[in-house]
């Protein structure tokens, strides 16, 4: 099964959780953790990722926190991704051509065809298309319901 990581995942909640908000009214990593269940390690370190990936900015001190930069909801969702977790690959070959099997192997034509075809949907995708189709027209209530109620995460 595909999946998104975890830190992809916290990224993006992190990054609507911001956009939410103007550059005055700032966020802890606590703040965050807490309102979506997540936990606070996890989130700080996301956060500090974040801000020197250059998609956050950080004011320090006690009133301090963190603000979306204004370019971030337009950065494409593969450039995001792989900035947070490396090159993406249904199949390791697809990222690293160190496989002793690569010159032999019998499947590594289609399933290159489906993992360019997922690299294609994620190039034609910008960070504020996941946001805001995920969050808008309210259904804040709902995602917040969902990421409180999470079991296996």
């Amino acid at each position: 099964m595909l999946n998104i990581t975890k830190s992809v995942e916290y990224s993006l909640i992190a990054i609507q959780h911001l956009k939410q908000k103007d550059r005055t009214n700032l966020s802890t990593a606590k703040d965050i953790a807490s309102r979506y269940n997540i936990p606070y390690e996890n989130m700080a370190k996301i956060m500090q990722k974040l801000c020197k990936l250059n998609y956050l900015g950080a004011i320090k001190g006690a009133h301090g926190g963190y603000y979306l930069k204004n370019r971030t909801p337009n950065i494409k969702l593969i450039d995001f991704m792989e900035s947070i977790e490396g090159p993406i690959g249904i199949i390791k070959c697809s990222t690293d051509s160190n496989c002793n099997i690569y010159e032999i192997c019998n499947i590594k034509k289609p399933l290159n065809k489906i993992n360019n075809n997922i690299r294609n949907v994620l190039n034609k995708l910008k960070i504020n298309d996941i946001i805001k189709e995920g969050w808008s027209n309210g259904k804040t209530k709902f995602w917040r319901n969902y990421y409180l109620n999470r079991k296996c995460r």
